[in-house]
Protein backbone atom coordinates (compact mmCIF):
# COMPACT_ATOMS: atom_id res chain seq x y z
CA UNK A 1 0.00 0.00 0.00
CA UNK A 2 1.52 2.97 -1.39
CA UNK A 3 1.63 5.85 1.36
CA UNK A 4 1.72 10.04 0.49
CA UNK A 5 2.20 12.35 3.60
CA UNK A 6 0.05 14.86 3.09
CA UNK A 7 1.64 18.05 3.76
CA UNK A 8 1.03 19.52 6.29
CA UNK A 9 1.67 24.05 6.83
CA UNK A 10 2.00 26.50 10.21
CA UNK A 11 1.24 29.80 7.58
CA UNK A 12 -1.62 30.47 5.64
CA UNK A 13 -1.92 29.32 2.23
CA UNK A 14 -0.78 32.28 -0.85
CA UNK A 15 -1.01 30.95 -4.17
CA UNK A 16 -2.33 31.27 -7.50
CA UNK A 17 -3.90 27.98 -9.20
CA UNK A 18 -4.38 27.34 -12.79
CA UNK A 19 -6.60 23.93 -13.34
CA UNK A 20 -7.17 22.09 -16.38
CA UNK A 21 -10.34 21.72 -17.81
CA UNK A 22 -13.74 20.05 -16.94
CA UNK A 23 -13.84 16.33 -17.21
CA UNK A 24 -17.80 16.53 -17.55
CA UNK A 25 -17.63 19.29 -20.25
CA UNK A 26 -15.09 17.18 -22.07
CA UNK A 27 -16.30 14.09 -22.13
CA UNK A 28 -19.95 15.14 -23.10
CA UNK A 29 -18.22 17.24 -25.83
CA UNK A 30 -16.28 13.76 -27.38
CA UNK A 31 -20.03 12.05 -27.38
CA UNK A 32 -21.56 14.89 -29.28
CA UNK A 33 -18.40 15.97 -31.38
CA UNK A 34 -18.16 11.85 -32.20
CA UNK A 35 -21.52 12.45 -33.69
CA UNK A 36 -22.04 15.30 -35.30
CA UNK A 37 -22.29 16.17 -38.46
CA UNK A 38 -18.59 16.89 -39.49
CA UNK A 39 -15.05 16.96 -37.76
CA UNK A 40 -14.36 19.62 -34.96
CA UNK A 41 -12.31 20.44 -32.39
CA UNK A 42 -12.40 20.40 -28.32
CA UNK A 43 -9.77 22.90 -27.50
CA UNK A 44 -8.58 22.55 -23.08
CA UNK A 45 -9.75 19.47 -23.11
CA UNK A 46 -9.07 17.64 -20.06
CA UNK A 47 -6.41 14.46 -20.17
CA UNK A 48 -7.14 12.35 -17.33
CA UNK A 49 -8.17 8.47 -16.82
CA UNK A 50 -11.63 9.40 -17.20
CA UNK A 51 -11.55 11.54 -20.52
CA UNK A 52 -8.82 9.06 -21.94
CA UNK A 53 -11.32 6.18 -20.99
CA UNK A 54 -13.91 8.11 -23.28
CA UNK A 55 -11.83 8.57 -26.19
CA UNK A 56 -10.39 4.71 -25.94
CA UNK A 57 -13.56 3.71 -26.31
CA UNK A 58 -15.02 6.00 -28.74
CA UNK A 59 -11.72 5.09 -30.88
CA UNK A 60 -12.63 2.08 -30.44
CA UNK A 61 -16.34 2.00 -31.90
CA UNK A 62 -14.71 4.01 -34.95
CA UNK A 63 -14.56 7.37 -34.10
CA UNK A 64 -11.20 9.17 -35.04
CA UNK A 65 -9.78 11.27 -32.15
CA UNK A 66 -6.41 13.20 -33.16
CA UNK A 67 -4.24 14.95 -30.44
CA UNK A 68 -2.06 14.12 -27.78
CA UNK A 69 -2.61 17.25 -25.52
CA UNK A 70 -5.49 19.26 -24.71
CA UNK A 71 -6.78 20.04 -28.16
CA UNK A 72 -8.71 17.60 -29.82
CA UNK A 73 -9.66 16.44 -33.24
CA UNK A 74 -13.20 14.46 -33.53
CA UNK A 75 -14.38 13.11 -36.94
CA UNK A 76 -17.19 11.44 -36.89
CA UNK A 77 -17.70 8.23 -38.18
CA UNK A 78 -19.85 4.57 -39.03
CA UNK A 79 -19.34 3.31 -35.31
CA UNK A 80 -18.85 -0.35 -35.11
CA UNK A 81 -18.12 -3.44 -32.39
CA UNK A 82 -15.63 -2.91 -30.48
CA UNK A 83 -14.56 -3.62 -26.67
CA UNK A 84 -15.15 -0.62 -24.01
CA UNK A 85 -13.21 -0.18 -21.24
CA UNK A 86 -15.16 1.96 -18.59
CA UNK A 87 -12.76 1.95 -15.69
CA UNK A 88 -14.66 3.51 -12.84
CA UNK A 89 -16.03 6.29 -15.07
CA UNK A 90 -19.19 6.74 -14.25
CA UNK A 91 -19.59 8.89 -17.71
CA UNK A 92 -18.30 6.41 -19.70
CA UNK A 93 -20.71 3.34 -18.23
CA UNK A 94 -23.97 5.15 -18.41
CA UNK A 95 -23.30 7.64 -21.27
CA UNK A 96 -21.50 5.41 -23.74
CA UNK A 97 -24.36 1.99 -24.15
CA UNK A 98 -27.03 4.03 -25.92
CA UNK A 99 -23.70 5.63 -28.30
CA UNK A 100 -23.33 1.89 -28.36
CA UNK A 101 -26.28 1.19 -29.74
CA UNK A 102 -25.91 3.15 -33.00
CA UNK A 103 -22.88 0.84 -33.49
CA UNK A 104 -23.23 -1.67 -36.56
CA UNK A 105 -21.52 -4.62 -34.23
CA UNK A 106 -21.34 -6.01 -30.37
CA UNK A 107 -20.40 -3.34 -28.19
CA UNK A 108 -18.43 -5.36 -24.98
CA UNK A 109 -18.51 -2.73 -21.51
CA UNK A 110 -16.21 -3.92 -18.43
CA UNK A 111 -14.28 -1.89 -16.45
CA UNK A 112 -12.57 -2.19 -12.43
CA UNK A 113 -13.49 -4.27 -10.07
CA UNK A 114 -15.22 -1.62 -8.00
CA UNK A 115 -17.18 -0.97 -11.19
CA UNK A 116 -18.76 -3.99 -11.20
CA UNK A 117 -20.95 -3.11 -8.41
CA UNK A 118 -22.34 0.69 -10.01
CA UNK A 119 -25.74 0.54 -10.78
CA UNK A 120 -26.52 0.44 -14.20
CA UNK A 121 -29.59 -1.43 -14.58
CA UNK A 122 -31.78 1.82 -15.10
CA UNK A 123 -29.75 2.92 -18.19
CA UNK A 124 -29.78 -0.43 -19.78
CA UNK A 125 -33.43 -1.16 -19.16
CA UNK A 126 -34.17 2.03 -20.38
CA UNK A 127 -32.61 1.04 -23.70
CA UNK A 128 -34.24 -2.22 -24.00
CA UNK A 129 -37.42 -0.10 -23.74
CA UNK A 130 -36.11 1.80 -27.08
CA UNK A 131 -35.32 -1.11 -28.82
CA UNK A 132 -32.44 -2.30 -27.91
CA UNK A 133 -30.80 -5.53 -27.22
CA UNK A 134 -28.41 -5.83 -24.33
CA UNK A 135 -26.69 -9.01 -22.65
CA UNK A 136 -26.37 -8.24 -18.65
CA UNK A 137 -27.84 -5.64 -15.94
CA UNK A 138 -24.41 -4.55 -14.50
CA UNK A 139 -20.67 -4.87 -15.90
CA UNK A 140 -19.64 -6.92 -17.71
CA UNK A 141 -22.84 -6.34 -20.47
CA UNK A 142 -22.63 -6.84 -24.38
CA UNK A 143 -24.82 -3.78 -26.22
CA UNK A 144 -25.14 -5.63 -29.53
CA UNK A 145 -25.57 -2.82 -31.83
CA UNK A 146 -27.98 -2.53 -34.51
CA UNK A 147 -26.63 0.13 -36.58
CA UNK A 148 -29.06 2.75 -35.07
CA UNK A 149 -31.92 2.54 -32.56
CA UNK A 150 -36.13 2.86 -32.61
CA UNK A 151 -36.15 5.01 -29.77
CA UNK A 152 -39.19 6.75 -28.19
CA UNK A 153 -40.96 7.35 -24.86
CA UNK A 154 -39.27 5.68 -21.92
CA UNK A 155 -39.98 6.00 -17.81
CA UNK A 156 -37.11 5.70 -15.19
CA UNK A 157 -36.38 6.38 -11.91
CA UNK A 158 -33.07 8.38 -11.84
CA UNK A 159 -32.55 9.28 -8.18
CA UNK A 160 -29.75 7.35 -7.99
CA UNK A 161 -27.69 9.39 -10.67
CA UNK A 162 -28.43 12.12 -12.77
CA UNK A 163 -26.01 10.41 -15.64
CA UNK A 164 -29.08 8.50 -16.57
CA UNK A 165 -30.67 10.73 -17.93
CA UNK A 166 -28.23 12.90 -19.47
CA UNK A 167 -26.63 8.98 -20.77
CA UNK A 168 -30.11 8.71 -22.98
CA UNK A 169 -30.13 12.94 -23.72
CA UNK A 170 -26.84 13.03 -25.36
CA UNK A 171 -27.57 9.90 -28.28
CA UNK A 172 -31.14 10.67 -28.32
CA UNK A 173 -31.07 12.95 -31.85
CA UNK A 174 -29.47 10.01 -33.83
CA UNK A 175 -32.42 7.53 -32.27
CA UNK A 176 -35.34 7.33 -34.69
CA UNK A 177 -37.95 8.66 -33.10
CA UNK A 178 -35.67 10.81 -31.01
CA UNK A 179 -36.54 10.25 -27.02
CA UNK A 180 -39.07 11.17 -24.12
CA UNK A 181 -37.37 10.69 -20.63
CA UNK A 182 -39.65 10.86 -18.20
CA UNK A 183 -38.11 10.80 -14.66
CA UNK A 184 -40.67 8.83 -11.81
CA UNK A 185 -39.21 8.20 -8.24
CA UNK A 186 -37.14 10.42 -5.51
CA UNK A 187 -35.57 13.90 -6.07
CA UNK A 188 -33.27 13.61 -9.10
CA UNK A 189 -29.88 14.50 -7.59
CA UNK A 190 -27.14 16.41 -9.52
CA UNK A 191 -29.61 18.69 -11.45
CA UNK A 192 -26.66 21.07 -12.96
CA UNK A 193 -25.29 18.08 -14.64
CA UNK A 194 -28.22 17.48 -16.41
CA UNK A 195 -28.71 21.13 -17.52
CA UNK A 196 -25.39 21.17 -18.40
CA UNK A 197 -26.15 18.54 -21.15
CA UNK A 198 -29.08 20.52 -22.11
CA UNK A 199 -27.22 23.52 -22.58
CA UNK A 200 -24.85 21.70 -24.46
CA UNK A 201 -27.35 19.41 -27.19
CA UNK A 202 -28.76 22.79 -27.83
CA UNK A 203 -25.22 24.78 -28.79
CA UNK A 204 -24.92 21.65 -30.80
CA UNK A 205 -28.44 22.38 -32.83
CA UNK A 206 -30.25 19.87 -30.93
CA UNK A 207 -34.19 20.22 -30.03
CA UNK A 208 -34.53 19.72 -26.61
CA UNK A 209 -37.87 20.42 -24.22
CA UNK A 210 -36.77 20.28 -20.78
CA UNK A 211 -39.16 21.61 -17.60
CA UNK A 212 -39.05 25.19 -16.61
CA UNK A 213 -38.47 23.99 -13.07
CA UNK A 214 -35.98 22.12 -12.47
CA UNK A 215 -36.72 21.52 -8.76
CA UNK A 216 -40.00 19.76 -10.37
CA UNK A 217 -37.74 17.80 -13.10
CA UNK A 218 -39.88 14.96 -14.66
CA UNK A 219 -39.78 15.03 -18.57
CA UNK A 220 -37.11 15.61 -21.23
CA UNK A 221 -37.65 15.55 -24.84
CA UNK A 222 -35.23 15.30 -27.58
CA UNK A 223 -36.42 15.57 -31.60
CA UNK A 224 -34.45 13.34 -34.03
CA UNK A 225 -32.22 15.11 -36.41
CA UNK A 226 -28.40 15.75 -36.76
CA UNK A 227 -25.91 17.07 -34.18
CA UNK A 228 -24.21 19.94 -35.68
CA UNK A 229 -20.82 19.99 -35.29
CA UNK A 230 -19.46 23.05 -32.72
CA UNK A 231 -15.79 24.00 -31.70
CA UNK A 232 -16.24 23.48 -28.30
CA UNK A 233 -13.66 25.82 -25.67
CA UNK A 234 -13.91 23.74 -22.12
CA UNK A 235 -13.91 25.47 -18.71
CA UNK A 236 -11.42 24.37 -15.89
CA UNK A 237 -13.15 21.79 -13.92
CA UNK A 238 -14.97 23.77 -11.17
CA UNK A 239 -14.82 20.91 -8.55
CA UNK A 240 -11.73 19.73 -9.09
CA UNK A 241 -10.55 23.35 -8.05
CA UNK A 242 -12.52 23.12 -4.72
CA UNK A 243 -9.79 21.47 -2.48
CA UNK A 244 -7.57 24.75 -3.78
CA UNK A 245 -9.76 26.92 -2.46
CA UNK A 246 -10.46 25.01 0.09
CA UNK A 247 -7.12 25.53 1.07
CA UNK A 248 -7.26 29.04 1.49
CA UNK A 249 -10.48 28.52 3.91
CA UNK A 250 -8.91 26.28 6.42
CA UNK A 251 -5.21 28.10 6.90
CA UNK A 252 -6.57 31.81 6.81
CA UNK A 253 -4.85 32.17 3.34
CA UNK A 254 -5.65 33.70 0.31
CA UNK A 255 -5.96 31.49 -3.56
CA UNK A 256 -6.86 32.63 -6.59
CA UNK A 257 -8.05 30.87 -9.57
CA UNK A 258 -8.09 32.21 -13.20
CA UNK A 259 -10.29 31.28 -16.02
CA UNK A 260 -13.23 31.37 -13.62
CA UNK A 261 -16.27 31.55 -16.16
CA UNK A 262 -18.80 34.20 -15.31
CA UNK A 263 -21.80 31.81 -16.02
CA UNK A 264 -21.89 28.52 -16.00
CA UNK A 265 -23.53 25.15 -15.46
CA UNK A 266 -20.78 23.54 -13.45
CA UNK A 267 -21.65 22.25 -9.78
CA UNK A 268 -18.78 23.52 -8.66
CA UNK A 269 -19.29 27.45 -8.81
CA UNK A 270 -21.50 26.19 -5.93
CA UNK A 271 -18.49 26.04 -3.50
CA UNK A 272 -18.60 30.13 -3.79
CA UNK A 273 -21.57 30.14 -1.89
CA UNK A 274 -20.84 27.10 0.80
CA UNK A 275 -17.41 28.99 0.96
CA UNK A 276 -18.75 32.44 2.49
CA UNK A 277 -21.63 30.84 4.35
CA UNK A 278 -18.53 28.94 6.45
CA UNK A 279 -17.00 32.75 7.17
CA UNK A 280 -14.98 33.31 3.85
CA UNK A 281 -14.36 35.98 1.77
CA UNK A 282 -15.10 35.13 -2.06
CA UNK A 283 -14.86 37.82 -5.05
CA UNK A 284 -14.27 37.11 -8.90
CA UNK A 285 -12.60 40.28 -10.96
CA UNK A 286 -11.56 39.30 -14.23
CA UNK A 287 -11.89 36.11 -15.03
CA UNK A 288 -10.19 35.40 -11.74
CA UNK A 289 -12.25 33.55 -8.34
CA UNK A 290 -10.40 35.07 -4.86
CA UNK A 291 -10.79 33.24 -2.03
CA UNK A 292 -9.30 34.74 1.88
CA UNK A 293 -10.10 32.08 4.33
CA UNK A 294 -11.51 33.55 7.85
CA UNK A 295 -9.54 33.15 11.44
CA UNK A 296 -12.14 30.84 12.35
CA UNK A 297 -14.05 28.72 10.01
CA UNK A 298 -17.71 28.21 10.81
CA UNK A 299 -19.87 24.85 10.34
CA UNK A 300 -22.78 24.92 8.03
CA UNK A 301 -26.13 23.77 7.48
CA UNK A 302 -26.53 22.85 3.54
CA UNK A 303 -28.20 20.55 1.18
CA UNK A 304 -26.03 19.38 -1.08
CA UNK A 305 -28.47 17.19 -3.22
CA UNK A 306 -27.91 18.87 -6.57
CA UNK A 307 -24.12 19.31 -6.25
CA UNK A 308 -23.56 15.57 -4.36
CA UNK A 309 -19.84 15.85 -5.68
CA UNK A 310 -18.61 18.90 -3.69
CA UNK A 311 -19.28 16.76 -0.65
CA UNK A 312 -16.09 15.32 0.28
CA UNK A 313 -14.40 18.52 0.11
CA UNK A 314 -17.65 19.96 2.73
CA UNK A 315 -16.67 17.35 4.95
CA UNK A 316 -13.02 18.10 5.22
CA UNK A 317 -14.33 21.81 5.71
CA UNK A 318 -16.60 20.34 8.31
CA UNK A 319 -14.77 18.99 9.99
CA UNK A 320 -11.76 21.75 10.73
CA UNK A 321 -14.51 24.24 11.42
CA UNK A 322 -15.23 25.42 14.56
CA UNK A 323 -19.03 24.31 15.16
CA UNK A 324 -21.40 21.31 14.14
CA UNK A 325 -22.25 20.97 10.60
CA UNK A 326 -24.97 19.05 8.82
CA UNK A 327 -24.77 18.01 5.29
CA UNK A 328 -28.70 16.89 3.62
CA UNK A 329 -29.50 15.28 0.67
CA UNK A 330 -26.86 13.34 -0.82
CA UNK A 331 -27.91 9.81 -0.29
CA UNK A 332 -27.31 8.94 -3.41
CA UNK A 333 -23.74 9.30 -2.68
CA UNK A 334 -23.72 6.02 -1.49
CA UNK A 335 -23.80 4.90 -4.84
CA UNK A 336 -20.84 6.87 -6.39
CA UNK A 337 -17.53 5.36 -6.44
CA UNK A 338 -17.42 4.40 -3.49
CA UNK A 339 -20.45 4.77 -0.57
CA UNK A 340 -18.69 7.98 -0.05
CA UNK A 341 -21.07 8.95 3.41
CA UNK A 342 -19.65 6.06 4.54
CA UNK A 343 -16.12 6.35 3.70
CA UNK A 344 -16.37 10.27 4.86
CA UNK A 345 -17.45 8.70 8.29
CA UNK A 346 -15.10 6.28 8.70
CA UNK A 347 -12.12 7.66 8.09
CA UNK A 348 -12.42 10.96 9.53
CA UNK A 349 -13.85 9.22 12.78
CA UNK A 350 -10.34 6.91 12.11
CA UNK A 351 -8.62 10.48 12.67
CA UNK A 352 -10.51 11.15 15.76
CA UNK A 353 -13.68 13.01 14.18
CA UNK A 354 -16.94 12.88 15.02
CA UNK A 355 -19.15 12.08 12.11
CA UNK A 356 -22.34 10.31 12.28
CA UNK A 357 -24.35 8.90 8.90
CA UNK A 358 -27.78 10.20 9.05
CA UNK A 359 -30.07 8.59 6.60
CA UNK A 360 -29.29 11.13 3.77
CA UNK A 361 -26.00 12.60 5.17
CA UNK A 362 -23.57 13.45 7.49
CA UNK A 363 -23.98 15.06 11.11
CA UNK A 364 -20.57 16.40 11.56
CA UNK A 365 -19.35 17.46 15.02
CA UNK A 366 -15.74 19.20 15.15
CA UNK A 367 -13.46 17.13 17.57
CA UNK A 368 -9.71 17.38 17.70
CA UNK A 369 -7.95 15.05 15.07
CA UNK A 370 -4.82 13.35 15.59
CA UNK A 371 -2.39 11.41 12.39
CA UNK A 372 -2.98 8.78 10.91
CA UNK A 373 -3.64 6.82 7.23
CA UNK A 374 -6.43 8.50 5.16
CA UNK A 375 -7.59 5.66 2.68
CA UNK A 376 -8.83 6.99 -0.68
CA UNK A 377 -11.09 4.13 -1.46
CA UNK A 378 -9.98 4.33 -5.10
CA UNK A 379 -11.98 7.64 -4.79
CA UNK A 380 -10.26 11.07 -6.43
CA UNK A 381 -12.72 12.60 -4.02
CA UNK A 382 -11.83 11.00 -0.99
CA UNK A 383 -7.96 11.33 -1.68
CA UNK A 384 -8.49 15.13 -1.76
CA UNK A 385 -10.68 15.47 0.92
CA UNK A 386 -7.52 13.74 2.76
CA UNK A 387 -4.97 16.05 1.23
CA UNK A 388 -7.36 19.53 2.80
CA UNK A 389 -7.57 18.02 6.15
CA UNK A 390 -3.77 17.56 5.83
CA UNK A 391 -3.01 20.94 5.43
CA UNK A 392 -4.00 21.39 9.35
CA UNK A 393 -3.39 18.28 10.79
CA UNK A 394 0.21 16.68 10.88
CA UNK A 395 0.98 13.25 9.98
CA UNK A 396 -2.16 12.48 7.90
CA UNK A 397 -1.14 9.75 4.99
CA UNK A 398 -3.22 9.01 2.01
CA UNK A 399 -3.38 5.30 0.88
CA UNK A 400 -3.38 5.95 -3.44
CA UNK A 401 -3.31 9.28 -4.24
CA UNK A 402 -2.65 8.42 -7.66
CA UNK A 403 -6.82 7.79 -7.98
CA UNK A 404 -6.86 11.79 -8.45
CA UNK A 405 -5.73 10.81 -12.09
CA UNK A 406 -9.14 9.65 -12.66
CA UNK A 407 -10.12 13.88 -12.86
CA UNK A 408 -6.86 15.64 -11.67
CA UNK A 409 -3.75 14.43 -13.29
CA UNK A 410 -0.55 15.82 -11.67
CA UNK A 411 -2.69 16.54 -8.60
CA UNK A 412 -0.09 16.07 -6.38
CA UNK A 413 2.43 18.64 -7.96
CA UNK A 414 -0.15 21.14 -8.17
CA UNK A 415 -1.13 20.94 -4.83
CA UNK A 416 2.65 21.18 -3.61
CA UNK A 417 3.91 24.05 -5.93
CA UNK A 418 0.86 25.37 -3.99
CA UNK A 419 2.42 25.39 -0.72
CA UNK A 420 5.84 26.41 -1.70
CA UNK A 421 6.48 30.25 -1.62
CA UNK A 422 8.70 30.37 -4.45
CA UNK A 423 5.65 29.92 -6.55
CA UNK A 424 3.01 31.23 -4.82
CA UNK A 425 2.13 34.25 -6.56
CA UNK A 426 3.44 33.29 -9.75
CA UNK A 427 0.53 30.54 -10.74
CA UNK A 428 1.08 26.87 -10.91
CA UNK A 429 1.32 24.34 -14.38
CA UNK A 430 -1.66 23.41 -16.22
Amino acid sequence: MSLWPAPHVDVPVHATVTLPGSKSITNRALILAALADRPSTISGALRSRDTNLMIGALRAMGAGIDGAGDTLTVTPAALGGGTVDCGLAGTVMRFLPPVATLADGDVAFDGDEQARVRPLGTILDALRGLGADIDGNALPFVVRGGGGLRGGKVTIDASGSSQFVSGLLLSAARFDEGVVVHHTGKALPSMPHIEMTVEMLRRADVAVESPADSRKAQTWTVTPGPIRAVDWDVEPDLSNATPFLAAAAVTGGEVRIPHWPRITTQPGDVIREILVRMGAEVSRFDGVITVRGPERLAGIDIDLHDVGELTPTVAALAALADSPSWLRGIAHLRGHETDRLAALSTEINRLGGNVTETEDGLEITPAPLHAGTWHSYADHRMATAGAILGLRVPGIEIEDIGTTAKTLPGFVSLWERMLDPTFSDQGAAH
